[in-house]
């Protein structure tokens, strides 16, 4: 009988804005409470320690799908290149990260619509949120990627408003007043490793870049266009959140607020008034929508790939829809899981999340270096630069971070990990007994795809 397929359909374009409302541009307001106390008022301080981590780890990426352009990110790179049973228990340790991931659009939008309806109880909101980004994400691929291009240029244009905004309240003498200072990057009176706390949490606002690896059966030649796509990315959502830091932590020095959650309501009434306010609620809810899913769908492809494998049920995991073409049985998983938002906090989850993204971190770069520097023996001296240099760079900076996340949260991810291997021990009965594998070299057609009609389409990517 033969395997469903996922549908061939996506260009470099496409993918792109998928990445970027994965990433969600308004994620820099829904984080900015926590991120600004956590650091200090150094925020884009952290921003940028995060932003140059992401960066190597990005690279990482990029070398590896080019390696294995399927689904499965961070799992199916570890497995191919390191082992699978390391790759397995790193799929489960991202589990974390991307099931966890829609539950926190969801917690996001909430805190700011229960600011502005306070009547309306915390769980209805979050049981009607998960219904609308369950919807779209089982409907199919291209229905999320269409959505996204408009979602993602109405958030960035918001932004650039923003900018406008601020810069003008800052030439009338508001907060510091001028548009030149260091404090936002750099404080003598913070110690580094406050401003590296704050790192951590950031990370998350760059998460969604990974997750461009887990579309790659579903782009048109997937190894130039999921590089490409990961780079501009990257760079965009760069820009976007340091430039926005810098000039609100400009307009509102230090990290005192009424409210952490909705510490950015705060700094839009200051800079734009109650009308303002009213643009950011609907762009932040707009944000969200699109990142919950661009992440259930992203977070549905590493199911199905490790269902596909067999380590986890395939007959729930590993299933096709028919029609639509989407794992739609793991996109329900993940939409249920979300529900726990009715119980767990934004700063919970977000830890939770961290724990399991830099790990997938450092797995991907140290992937890197098995692949192509051990098994492949490239080691000319630009080859040396590209595939151990900047890798182990991208590992010590990810791990760094990771080791300044809060107790708790290394406490809890470490008992999921436990979890997980004890689940693996299970499997294998004690390591006496191989992890059954998908050879995804049996199932791909190399030079031709089919669109959602059936149509066999060339393998040529679309200019960005």
């Amino acid at each position: 009988m033969k395997r469903k397929k996922l549908a061939r359909t996506l260009t470099l374009s496409q993918v792109v804005f998928l990445g970027i409302a994965w990433n969600n541009p308004m994620v820099f307001f829904n984080t900015y409470g926590i991120a600004t106390v956590t650091s200090h008022g150094v925020i884009t301080g952290a921003y940028s320690i995060a932003f140059l981590a992401i960066f190597f780890t990005a690279l990482s990426y990029g070398k590896m799908a080019k390696a294995y352009p399927i689904s499965g990110s961070a799992y199916t790179f570890t497995q191919k290149s390191i082992n699978p049973k390391v790759g397995f228990i790193v799929g489960w340790t991202i589990m974390l990260d991307y099931m966890l991931t829609p539950m926190v659009t969801c917690l996001m939008s909430t805190v700011f619509l229960s600011a502005v309806f306070p009547g309306i109880p915390h769980y209805v909101w979050i049981i009607l949120l998960t219904s609308i980004i369950v919807v779209p994400s089982i409907l199919g691929v291209k229905t999320s990627a269409s959505a996204s291009k408009i979602f993602v240029i109405a958030q960035i244009i918001f932004v650039g408003f923003f900018w406008i905004l601020t810069v003008k309240n800052l030439l009338d003498g508001v907060g510091t007043g001028t548009l030149f200072s260091s404090k936002p990057l750099f404080n003598s009176e913070v110690p580094l490793s406050v401003i590296l706390a704050g790192s951590s949490i950031l990370c998350f606002s760059f998460l969604g870049f990974d997750s461009l690896t887990t579309l790659s059966e579903e782009t048109i030649n997937p190894e130039k266009t999921i590089p490409r796509a990961i780079i501009i990315m990257l760079l965009l959502i760069g820009v976007l959140y340091i430039g926005s830091s810098y000039l609100a932590q400009l307009v509102h020095p230090g990290f005192s607020f009424k409210n952490t959650d909705s510490a950015a309501m705060e700094i839009a009434i200051l800079v734009g008034g109650n009308l303002f306010k009213s643009l950011f609620i609907t762009a932040v809810i707009i944000g969200n929508f699109s990142s919950g899913v661009a992440s259930i769908t992203s977070a549905s492809r590493v199911l199905y790939a490790m269902g596909r494998d067999s380590v986890l049920p395939e007959n729930l995991f590993g299933y096709i829809h028919p029609k639509f073409k989407t794992p739609s049985h793991g996109i329900i998983v993940i939409g249920i899981i979300s529900l726990l938002g009715v119980v767990l906090t934004l700063e919970q989850v977000i830890k939770f999340i961290n724990f399991g993204g830099l790990i997938a971190f450092a797995s991907v770069n140290l992937s890197v270096i098995a692949h192509y520097f051990i098994k492949n023996q490239k080691r000319s001296f630009n080859d040396c630069i590209r595939y151990l240099f900047l890798p182990l760079m991208g590992a010590v900076f990810t791990m760094w971070l990771w080791s300044h996340l809060e107790i708790e949260a290394l406490i809890l991810g470490g008992i999921w990990v436990i979890c997980g291997l004890a689940y693996l021990l299970y499997m294998t009965n004690f390591f006496r007994k191989p992890l059954p594998e998908f050879h995804f070299d049996e199932e791909i057609i190399p030079q031709e795809v089919e669109d959602m009609n059936g149509k066999i389409l060339s393998q040529k990517v679309e200019d960005f």
